[in-house]
């Protein structure tokens, strides 16, 4: 069984207003491409192709504008709507048709993860069938996230969202591989004290039954939140660095279905078209002239 994706883009973006008054945080531009991109090039690369992406009823139609039904990536992309943000484990009450008893993988649309053996850590996530898995992240300031800790034998032994005290320095990045049953889990979820459904409390009926691994990202990969307005920055600065010291794309759409063999050239040329005499175009039009390598 194929398994699936939900990119959760919703909220209220408040930590970045003024500038996500009017336009979603995940419409933002993260260097040369709005900020959605990198979540759903992470799902292409674990080699996820059916995704439903969930936004607020204000911003649902932009993403619907700009991403369409994914066709040009060769993705297959549907939409459903979260009224109000009511914690990140209400995508699986809301996606529960979507899902239908499938593995699937939850990204949250503002994250950007990006390294050489990224593709690897996702596509081994990816075989698991039963149970869950998170990812640890080391990071300086873990009581500003969710918290995982575990032995030497990569066993869990505690999650904490945002502890005062943090029992390790490894944080949750915001993607979780889950099996079919995360919907059903999710309708056992009570709200916490802030009123939501919050994904450590998904995440701890799995530790609880001992099917919750973890997978570690190391040193060679960068996670990037892009909740404020420096780390928007930061984020967007270290794309533009990497882009133009090695001359390739982090996140471009075109080129991972490209390689992988999801679209083909006559497609590609579309979006070439389609991009008009932007730089992006250019580096699409490049694509066409370079041996391609199916990955």
């Amino acid at each position: 069984m194929e398994r699936c994706g939900i990119v959760l883009a919703g909220g209220t973006g408040s930590r970045l207003y003024p500038v996500t008054i009017a336009l979603s945080k995940q419409l933002l531009p993260i260097h040369d491409k709005p900020m959605i991109y990198y979540p759903l090039s992470v799902l292409m690369l674990a080699n996820i192709r059916e995704i439903l992406l969930i936004s607020t009823p204000h911003d649902i139609g932009l993403f619907e504008r700009l991403l369409g039904d994914g066709s040009q990536f060769g993705l297959f992309i549907s939409y459903a709507v979260q009224p109000y943000p009511r914690g990140l484990a209400e995508a699986y009450k809301i996606g529960e048709k979507f899902v239908q008893g499938r593995p699937s993988c939850l990204i949250l649309g503002d994250n950007l993860l990006y390294g050489h053996s990224l593709s690897a850590t996702l596509n081994k996530a990816t075989q698991k069938k039963q149970g869950a898995t998170i990812f640890g992240y080391h990071v300086s300031n873990p009581s500003a996230y969710g918290v995982v800790e575990f032995d030497r034998s990569m066993r869990v032994i505690s999650i904490e969202e945002k502890p005062l005290k943090p029992k390790s320095s490894y944080a949750i990045p915001g993607i979780y591989f889950y099996d079919g049953r995360a919907p059903s889990f999710a309708h056992q979820l009570k709200p916490s004290a802030r009123g939501e459904l919050e994904i450590t409390d998904l995440n701890k009926k799995y530790w609880e039954e001992g099917s919750l691994d973890v997978e570690l990202l190391g040193r060679g990969i960068a996670w990037l939140d892009t909740g404020t307005h420096d780390l928007l920055y930061d984020a967007s600065l270290f794309v533009k660095t990497i882009e133009q010291r090695q001359g390739l794309k982090i996140g471009c759409l075109e080129e991972i279905a490209y390689h992988k063999g999801w679209i083909g050239e006559e497609q590609l040329q579309s979006q070439i078209k389609k991009m008009g005499n932007s730089s992006y175009a250019n580096y699409l039009r490049h694509l066409l002239e370079t041996p391609r390598t199916f990955v």
